[in-house]
């Protein structure tokens, strides 16, 4: 419906949603994470390509031992190099999914260590107290919400403080109408918005036109 509205208005969705702040946005490579010595071997071809934003997730990591994870983060920081972006997805909304605070405050500590941007997904995504813990002592950045659905979720996490990056990913909270508000809620609340973007050609096109009209939303997730 909106694409519709800005073909009859000849107007970009974004400008539509209420002002654009930008018209360029930096795009960030979304990986699945291999084994440590496989690593590099992924990313190296994207980083030939262009892109200085990497995000790195699921995979073997939180799901075998510590070493592993530093090992795979290692890895993936030595093929990017020290002046790009790096993010860590642990996958904690896996049905399966084992990693608790406890691990997830460690791991943060690991991550800090290689200089990562955010932590997403470090724990179940109902585990709100815990997110509100680790947020307060972690080194780093954390990031989540790519499973909540419409608004209401999402205001206790931005309202308690449980997130520093929200995520909602516009193909399951409702579209760009309920994506818009909750992005407006989290620039209430301190919260800055980068949409998930792990779904669709059409949940790209959407992230790229609201990425334009919010003023600190500066990357988007590129598959």
């Amino acid at each position: 419906m909106w694409d519709l509205l800005g073909q009859a208005s000849n107007q970009p969705v974004g400008r539509l949603l209420g002002g654009r702040y930008r018209t360029r946005v930096k795009p960030y490579a979304s990986l699945l994470m291999r084994e440590p010595e496989r690593m590099g071997d992924e990313l190296l071809p994207v980083v030939a390509q262009g892109f200085r934003a990497f995000k790195i997730g699921w995979g073997p990591f939180g799901r075998r031992d510590a070493k592993t994870d530093e090992a795979i983060v290692s890895a993936a920081r030595r093929a990017i190099g020290d002046d790009a972006m790096l993010m860590v997805d642990a996958g904690g909304s896996d049905a399966y999914w084992q990693g608790g605070y406890k691990w997830a405050l460690r791991t943060s500590d690991m991550l800090a260590a290689y200089d990562v941007d955010w932590f997403e997904e470090a724990l179940h995504p109902d585990a709100l107290e815990d997110f509100k813990a680790l947020r307060r002592l972690s080194r780093v950045p954390i990031a989540g919400g790519e499973v909540l659905t419409r608004r209401q979720a999402f205001e206790p996490w931005l309202q308690q403080g449980a997130f520093d990056i929200v995520q909602p990913d516009v193909t399951k909270c409702g579209g760009l109408s309920e994506q818009r508000k909750i992005a407006w809620m989290a620039h209430a609340c301190g919260v800055k918005f980068i949409p998930h973007g792990w779904n669709t050609c059409v949940g790209l096109a959407s992230d790229l036109q609201i990425a334009s009209a919010f003023p600190d939303t500066d990357l988007i997730e590129y598959l």
